[in-house]
């Protein structure tokens, strides 16, 4: 999903003669909550109410946490017990390397196979290693071709985000600008000699989210000649927020003399 690009924040503000101090903390009509230019005709600023209305923007994003590794071994033999044999041999070799490196026994996953083609026996193993540490699964990887004969293959890696991580970083960009949004607010009332109240009305009015850079055809095209790098990169989620909200203003409080 493309992301349009987002139009510039907008801060305007309104303030109304303080006519009467008691409601400074006094909760206002849901009609006056409303963003200016949205306000039904009929509700009328009424005098007293002072606010600041301000819009905010923010995208966040995040690269992949996990990376799948496809190990595959195959042998074809014409007596079975040497098929098995001559897998078996090569997988017992790739489990322990494994378990020297230190991994779970959740994270890999190991199944076999075994039929008959013509008058022989084909025996197939795949091992499924599930990776949070990319720098350690360059390395396994690199090690495995190394010391396997090409009877062994390993698939590039799919890189992809653990369930919920779109959600969270939907969240992260709502939260971040929200935070913006309130920065600004800050800014404005500070510049004016005013003082920034509670919020009166958060509203998120767009939310995106996409993966990858939607700008580099490059990566599109060509995706079995891609780096590690730039897969992780094009396995990389984005999400963008843009909230409107209106705070409450009030006038700098006067110091009291003590005598």
């Amino acid at each position: 999903m493309s992301l349009q690009p987002a139009p510039a924040s907008r801060v305007f503000m309104e303030l109304v003669p303080w006519a009467d101090r008691g409601r400074e903390n006094h909760p206002i009509s849901a009609a006056e909550a409303q963003p200016i230019g949205r306000r039904p005709h009929v509700a009328q600023v009424q005098p007293g109410a002072r606010e600041v209305h301000v819009s905010g923007a923010a995208e966040v994003s995040a690269s992949p946490d996990r990376a799948l590794v496809t190990v595959r071994v195959s042998s074809t033999k014409e007596l079975s017990a040497e098929a098995k044999k001559s897998v078996c041999r090569r997988l017992d070799y790739i489990t322990q390397s494994l378990q020297q490196q230190g991994f779970q026994a959740e994270n890999v996953t190991v199944t076999k196979d075994i039929r008959r083609v013509e008058n022989a026996y084909h025996m197939e193993a795949e091992v499924c290693i599930t990776f949070t540490e990319f720098g350690k699964m360059q390395s396994i990887c690199n090690f495995l071709v190394e010391k396997l004969d090409s009877s062994v293959v390993i698939s590039p890696p799919e890189f992809y985000h653990t369930p919920g991580s779109v959600e969270n970083l939907r969240r992260q960009a709502c939260l971040v600008a929200v935070e913006n949004a309130w920065r600004k607010a800050q800014e404005v009332c500070d510049l004016i000699g005013q003082t920034l109240g509670k919020p009166l009305l958060i509203k998120e009015e767009e939310t995106k989210d996409w993966e990858g850079q939607t700008d580099d055809h490059q990566l599109s095209r060509l995706p079995g000649s891609l780096t590690v790098q730039q897969k992780i990169k094009n396995a990389t989620i984005h999400a963008a927020s843009k909230v409107f909200i209106t705070f409450e203003v009030k006038g700098k409080e006067k110091k009291k003399k003590h005598l």
